[in-house]
């Protein structure tokens, strides 16, 4: 079979491993027949691995990873676990850091297949599945002007399932807007197989009729609790507070009838009761006007004093950083000026921001808080700033210490985040208490920030958790820390769960009477004890000490990654093989197995390495537009490349970088003949040809690509297209994918359609020297070819340099990823310290800046689907791509499910399964609307939406040309 069209659920045969023991084969028949869908049941190695990395500090590795479509797939999970007596835990949100995601049993997938959103009332209420993300769901809604209350840092990663599963809140919306107060029902799975949609008018007596124990336990423990003074005063003490520390036992004082308490039981019980099969919510109105400032104060009394008066004025939001935050933050060089100003030694400052659903509104807010802000002991002036240039960069600032944090701490060791919460009156005393236990146990750069209007602060410590790791230390901090918030009458945990960290002090905060309420919870919803033990609860005192991970040092950017898998939902091969998360743990599981000995293991790993993480990744840089700790994967994967290259193909691409105008030429008569040839003859050949020949050199040939384009001007300088002695003049760099796939059925094509465009406007363009043979060099740098890349490079950019003279003209390029790889040459070792000033500038950028004010617009589009690309987002280019388009039709719709195409110049044509699975939602929505022009900024990509889509996409500019043609 070839590699191109590999089965992702596929088990090869079973290798002696060391590190990985084969699964029950007993088992694995029993979930085969369960989930007969193939690729529901992923048993390999890699597989086993990859998924059982989360953002936690432990790590358990499955014995099987299974991916249920629906409720009824869970169902019969519930059936196997039974049976077998084999754990089962499911998987939903992207960082788990608490340790909340792991088993040695069977893990259940639930991202895939439960992405459902469907907005209801005008946006005032959702409903989703648990494997839809925040940043999703608010998207959909924003256009109705609603958002979700919780409001996570993680949105672009967590998903619903875990929003539910962690009563998640978040900056802005306190106890108040959080999934506890703002979710009205739910569709459960319970573990006997019973289906329970909470949200129905007869749900209670359904639940009394299907689930007679639980209801029945659910009414005593009830009565239990509001019987007894002294639960009643802990429960409300504990639950003033942010509290995610094991049940939420407020639900049996806040809800009487049984199907409301197990409906709020559900909510925070991290997995541990039952599935969530889909959520209804209740939004709350998006405000989407802001002003923000950075108070800072001498020290933490000051900051933390001050707290009263400014929750008084109604902020949104008061963030707090603390002294070694401010240090931290003054070593990144996109801090905010007033930080690199502070000479720091006890300072602390207060991030405080005030929302509105007007500039009138949120004006009033910011004058109503003058005289407090007057008032309190700040260094400097209390300012209030609406400009979103200085607002980004304060909140870059606060949610870039994660990221700082963790590039600064040494390989091999692990970034422990923490949270807790306490009354504010008790917050100066814990804050400066837990400074003191950092001191005490040598944890040093320990930043404190958080949620100061809640009491609620987040810490990181840096520690070694494998050989040479120093566990004592660990726990006894663990224990002095424990002993500090309770005696402060506070939560273990506030946001990120119980987890497996703190469920062995769980009886400790709310004591023995309410723990045996808990355990008697979890009996009544689980009898069996199989759905993901060990989290909230647990009979093992040292439990937060075993099934640690550990992290080998591998490479730099596998170094760098703490697993937080936010770069996944940006990732276009994640429903095809692995994730930028994945590739990233999966090197680390290499060397934990190189370093054991474990041969066996390896060799299974490398084996399935290739395609899983080498070949399927389309390199596209998206992932690190979400990693905190911007690293793009890419940059590993085109090692790997550059390390596996045959030197056959290492030589015939140089050839091809030195004789460029003819490899293009060739390539586009070849798709000219095969475009007048019947298809038949093209593709059994070419796909038979692919079986001997490495599918990932040689391309597949699909009807609907185009025939080949023309050459490009030879250049020199010397045919200006519009000699006004006033004209705009620059360098058009016209990209060679234009001259090797032509335009879309009956259009010009982006190059003349730019020409045309730049005429009518009398901006004057000239080419660079013997522009057939230059590009910009992706082709060789996605491929790991770097002699290639190298004798590119050398002659673009010399080139490029004459024709600018010398930087004073713009580069223009028609093809955003060709405009990004002119800026990565820029930025090569080989450029360093040369073509100083030399601008390479988007073609559609171009367009709207000194193009679009000169044009008359004289016909429109009624509808028109717009597909951003990977390349448009990495140089912030999306924005103008939308303006650009509206400029020319009456609406604009980017799909919510738009994400990168995968076909990445050819990857598309080599595995062409990668584009198909990245674009499966955008051309469902697609298929699905009603346009009359469908546009993106990239050829390659363009034809990778044909494809899947069915409809012709052009680049806008055709679009634009079309309608300001005379």
């Amino acid at each position: 079979m070839s590699l191109s069209t590999r089965p992702h659920g596929g088990a090869p045969e079973q290798v002696a491993s060391v590190l990985l023991p084969p699964a029950d084969p007993t088992l694995l028949d029993a979930l085969q027949r369960a989930l007969p869908e193939p690729g529901q049941l992923r048993t390999r190695a890699l597989d086993r691995l990859a998924l059982g990395h989360d953002a936690s500090h432990y790590f358990l590795t499955p014995t099987a990873v299974v991916t249920p479509r629906d409720a009824d797939d869970v169902g019969r999970l519930f059936e196997v676990s039974a049976a077998r007596g084999v754990p089962l835990t499911f998987r939903s949100g992207g960082t788990s850091l608490s340790g909340q995601a792991g088993t040695a049993g069977i893990l259940a997938d639930t991202r895939k297949h439960f992405r459902g959103i469907d907005v209801l009332d005008d946006g005032a209420r959702v409903r989703v599945g648990p494997g839809a993300t925040v940043r999703q769901v608010n998207a959909r809604l924003a256009r109705f002007g609603r958002k979700l209350g919780p409001d996570p840092a993680s949105e672009i990663a967590c998903t619903m399932g875990g929003v539910v599963a962690n009563n998640s809140s978040g900056m802005a919306c306190g106890t108040t807007q959080n999934t506890y107060q703002t979710l009205e029902s739910l569709v459960l799975v319970l573990p006997s197989g019973t289906v329970l949609d909470t949200g129905a008018a007869d749900a209670d007596e359904k639940l009394r009729s299907t689930e007679p124990a639980l209801y029945e336990g659910l009414a005593r423990l009830r009565g239990r609790v509001r019987g007894n003074t002294e639960s009643l005063r802990i429960i409300a003490a504990q639950f003033a507070m942010k509290n995610t520390m094991g049940y939420g036992l407020n639900s049996l004082v806040d809800h009487t009838r049984p199907v409301d308490i197990l409906t709020h039981l559900v909510i925070g019980s991290e997995g541990t009761l039952a599935f969530v099969a889909s959520a209804m919510f209740r939004t709350v109105p998006l405000l989407r006007h802001a002003m923000t400032g950075l108070l800072v104060f001498e020290d933490l009394s000051g900051a933390t004093g001050s707290l009263p008066a400014l929750v008084s004025t109604g902020p949104a939001t008061i963030e707090l950083l603390d002294a070694t935050s401010l240090r931290v933050a003054q070593a990144d060089p996109g801090c905010d000026e007033i930080i690199r100003r502070i000479t720091v030694d006890r300072h602390s400052a207060l991030l405080v921001e005030y929302q509105a659903d007007s500039i009138e509104a949120v004006s009033e807010l910011s004058q109503a808080a003058g005289p407090v802000l007057r008032s309190i002991p700040v260094t400097g002036p209390a300012e209030l700033t609406a400009d979103p240039r200085a607002r980004a960069r304060l909140w870059h600032t606060r949610k870039g210490l994660y990221t700082t944090v963790n590039e600064a701490r040494p390989s091999g060791t692990t970034a422990l985040l923490e949270d807790i919460v306490v009354p504010v009156p008790k917050l100066l005393d814990t804050c400066e208490q837990l400074i003191d236990l950092f001191a005490k146990h040598r944890y040093t750069d320990s930043v404190i920030f958080g949620h100061a209007k809640d009491g609620n602060i987040h810490f990181m410590l840096t520690e070694r958790l494998g050989a040479g790791g120093d566990l004592q230390r660990f726990a006894e901090f663990t224990e002095d820390m424990v002993e500090l918030v309770l005696a402060n009458g506070g939560n273990l945990k506030a946001e990120h769960g119980t987890g497996r960290i703190m469920a062995p002090f769980v009886r400790r905060q709310y004591g023995d009477e309410l723990y045996e309420v808990t355990r008697e919870i979890k009996q009544l919803c689980d009898p069996a004890g199989l759905l993901n033990p060990g989290v909230i609860i647990t009979d093992d005192d040292q439990a937060h000490l075993r099934d640690l991970k550990v992290t080998p040092t591998v490479e730099q950017e596998v170094d760098r990654c703490v697993e937080c898998g936010y770069c996944e939902p940006v990732c276009p091969s994640r429903d095809l093989t692995t994730t930028p998360r994945q590739r990233i743990v999966l090197r680390r599981e290499m060397q934990r197995a190189r370093e054991a000995g474990d041969t066996a293991l390896l060799a299974e790993l490398e084996q399935e390495y290739d395609y899983d993480g080498v070949q399927t990744c389309a390199v596209d840089g998206m992932c690190q537009t979400a990693c905190p700790v911007l690293i793009n994967t890419g940059d590993l994967v085109r090692r790997l490349r550059a390390e596996s290259v045959g030197k056959v193909t290492a030589k015939g691409w140089s050839y091809a970088a030195k004789h460029w105008a003819g490899t293009t030429k060739l390539a586009g008569t070849a798709l000219s003949v095969a475009e007048k040839t019947p298809s038949i003859l093209i593709t059994g050949p070419n796909e038979l040809a692919r079986t001997v020949i490495d599918p990932d050199i040689l391309p597949l040939y699909s009807p609907e690509l185009p025939g080949g384009g023309r050459q490009r001007p030879k250049g020199g300088g010397d045919e200006p297209t519009a000699p006004t002695p006033t004209a705009v003049e620059i360098v058009f760099f016209s990209a060679c994918v234009g001259t090797m796939f032509g335009p879309a059925d009956g259009g010009p094509g982006a190059r003349e359609s730019f020409v045309r465009l730049c005429e009518r406007a009398g901006v004057s363009i000239t080419y660079p020297a013997d522009l057939p043979s230059l590009c910009c060099g992706t082709p060789w740098k996605s491929k790991g070819i770097s002699d290639g890349y190298r004798v590119m490079l050398r002659k673009v950019l010399p080139r490029l340099w004459e024709a600018s003279r010398h930087g004073e003209l713009p580069i223009v390029c028609d093809a955003s990823s060709c405009t990004e790889g002119l800026r990565h040459m820029l930025q090569s070792e080989l450029a360093e310290g040369h073509f100083q000033g030399l601008k390479i500038v988007d073609a559609t950028a171009f367009v709207a800046e000194h193009v679009l004010p000169k044009l008359d617009i004289k016909r429109r589009k009624s509808a028109m689907a717009l597909h951003p690309t990977c390349s448009s987002t990495q140089l912030g280019l999306n924005d103008t791509l939308k303006s650009v388009g509206a400029s020319v039709a009456d609406s604009v719709t980017v799909p919510d499910n738009w994400g990168c195409c995968a076909y990445a110049g050819d990857r598309g044509m080599l595995h062409p399964e990668l584009t198909e699975s990245a674009t499966k939602g955008e051309a469902l929505e697609i298929r699905q609307g009603n346009f009359d022009a469908y546009a993106s900024c990239n050829r390659t990509c363009e034809l990778g939406l044909t494809r899947s889509t069915g409809h012709e996409y052009q680049h806008i500019l055709e679009l634009v040309d079309w309608a300001s043609a005379p």
